[in-house]
């Protein structure tokens, strides 16, 4: 259960000096930069009881971020999606806000069985991760390296029957090392981790106007909805 479900959130839109906040550092390409813009201008908009905007989950920043956009433009968004039949005609489609949901995948678990003796536990990808996954940025990493990293900072404790290692225990290339050390089986339960965690998601009908054709698109994520 997410944790925008167990309290009670009030939220204004943008003001335009924040919009201006977001741009600039958008503009400037650091991840630090957008990052404080992001939990500034969230922690200004968001009033709530005990929220700690840089502690909660990616997808309710999402959620957040989605709104509190959206508030601030109207009730709805328009997208430019890509129809999939002919892959270069873009449809401007309308969606409402309010039918943007987070999705929840039945029997998702932040626990994962290394072997009979050895358990995981995930946290999900903090805000600094939100920041890169929903904005492009020219520095990148190679995608192995950069899906380590994500994993080895998801991690939040190792343990077994005698012994319980925290993240905070060890350093991230130990983390990453032990990752390396993986099989394939184990590893595969981490990546479903991954894609069965709760997302921004939402299914919308275009038709290509040149081919005639009706597609059904699934728009997953922030970025998706600002296409």
């Amino acid at each position: 259960m997410n944790y925008l479900q167990l309290v009670r959130v009030k939220y204004r839109p943008f003001v335009v000096r924040e919009e201006k906040v977001l741009l600039l550092a958008l503009e400037s390409e650091d991840i630090s930069e957008m990052s404080n813009a992001v939990k500034n201008v969230l922690s200004s908009c968001v009033k709530g009881d005990n929220i700690n905007i840089e502690s909660l989950p990616t997808f309710d920043i999402e959620y957040l971020f989605l709104n509190i956009r959206g508030k601030a433009v109207g009730e709805d968004i328009e997208v430019n999606i890509l129809c999939p039949d002919d892959g270069e005609t873009y449809v401007l489609t309308k969606i409402f806000i309010d039918e943007i949901k987070v999705k929840k995948t039945p029997n998702h678990t932040t626990q994962i069985k290394v072997n009979d003796s050895l358990m995981m536990e995930m946290r999900y990808p903090s805000l600094e991760q939100f920041i890169k996954s929903n904005f492009d940025f020219q520095d990148k990493k190679n995608q192995l390296e950069q899906s380590l990293d994500l994993i080895a900072s998801c991690v939040d404790k190792i343990y077994n029957e005698e012994e319980v290692w925290t993240s905070s225990d060890v350093t991230k290339k130990e983390i990453i090392d032990f990752l390396e050390g993986m099989n394939s089986n184990q590893f595969r339960q981490i990546e479903e981790f991954f894609e069965t965690m709760p997302k921004l998601e939402h299914k919308i009908k275009i038709k290509n106007p040149n081919t005639k054709v009706e597609s059904e698109i699934t728009l997953t994520g922030l970025s998706d909805f600002f296409g």
